[in-house]
């Protein structure tokens, strides 16, 4: 049986004009929800790359890599399962004034988050959190005691750990252009 685990999609492409609805678009059409999705400029100059997290089989994220692969303006798009990657997200928390009332409570708590105060205003406090889904959740449902004005966090951010396979395509495209 396929089961559905969470997996990470690196999609490179050029950076055109509508293409982020094209490949949006892919997962639309499969009533596929989109978990997280980022964008960025690669390693490669002139090359963006999106950073796609979804939840469905591995029949289904191969069936989206080979779509997003037949997008124009895609270069190549590639699947990981979380094991084969390493993820980041950032978090931002504003929260009244009066949760730094007690520093030393505030900062005991930013310690054992391993988050850090950006800024205190006169009504608020922004506090920065770094690292898995998980762990800025937990800042969150921490945070939630003193109340919580806004919170916001990032997309996921992911490199892989075997190494970049565009910049491996990328030459052998390059060498199979040349043979003709």
């Amino acid at each position: 049986m396929n089961e559905i685990k969470q997996y990470t999609l690196s999609v490179f492409t050029e950076n055109k004009a509508g293409l982020l609805m094209r490949v949006v678009m892919v997962f639309t059409r499969r009533h596929i929800n989109i978990e997280s999705l980022t964008t960025s400029q690669s390693s490669i100059n002139g090359i963006f790359r999106f950073t796609i997290v979804v939840n469905v089989t591995e029949d289904q994220v191969k069936k989206l890599v080979q779509q997003l692969d037949k997008q124009v303006d895609v270069l190549k798009a590639f699947y990981y399962e979380d094991h084969d990657i390493i993820n980041q997200e950032i978090a931002l928390y504003k929260v009244p004034i009066e949760a730094y009332q007690d520093p030393g409570k505030m900062i005991l708590l930013m310690r054992k988050h391993a988050a850090r105060i950006l800024t205190v205003e006169k009504e608020f406090v922004v506090i920065e959190k770094t690292g898995l889904e998980s762990e800025t959740e937990a800042l969150l449902d921490e945070l939630r005691e003193y109340g919580i004005y806004q919170f916001v966090r990032s997309g996921r951010v992911a490199i892989a750990k075997p190494m970049e396979q565009l910049s491996t395509y990328m030459k052998a495209m390059a060498e199979a252009n040349d043979l003709n």
